[in-house]
């Protein structure tokens, strides 16, 4: 029970922090739509210090390798792959640096995963992954 108690608690803790990041990056009114290296800096650092999950690494690593790294996080549920999917097509999006197709390209690559593990249709989802697509 204490197990499962604390996956539960690592579940949740990886949504907020992903949520709070995208409200920094995405949610105010003195925020910009462009994502500077900075902010993609602060992004990096934030998910290392919270979750030691490293965002560069990760946009390096092949579907497999990708797929491998994120079953070692006990909090990465379908639910927190998705958020991680769209905060990370968010930033693809409004990246202007050479960066942006390798964001939307893992952000693809996090969907498709998604797609594999999930038991559900998602019409949103697909709509995502349409606009992903056509972005590339």
């Amino acid at each position: 029970m204490e197990q499962k108690d604390y996956i539960l608690r690592e579940i949740e803790k990886i949504g907020q922090i992903i949520s709070s990041i995208r409200q920094k990056l995405f949610g105010g009114k003195d925020n910009s739509a462009i994502i500077t290296e900075k902010e993609r800096n602060d992004l990096n650092g934030m998910l290392l210090k919270e979750v030691n999950f490293d965002l560069e690494s990760f946009l390096e690593q092949n579907s497999e390798a990708s797929n491998e790294y994120l079953s070692k996080f006990e909090g990465f549920s379908i639910e927190n792959i998705e958020f991680l999917a769209e905060l990370i097509s968010q930033i693809g999006f409004n990246d202007n640096s050479e960066k942006s197709k390798k964001y939307l390209e893992k952000s693809l690559q996090l969907y498709e995963l998604i797609i594999l593990k999930s038991k559900t249709y998602s019409f949103d989802r697909e709509m995502k992954i349409q606009m992903i697509k056509n972005a590339l």
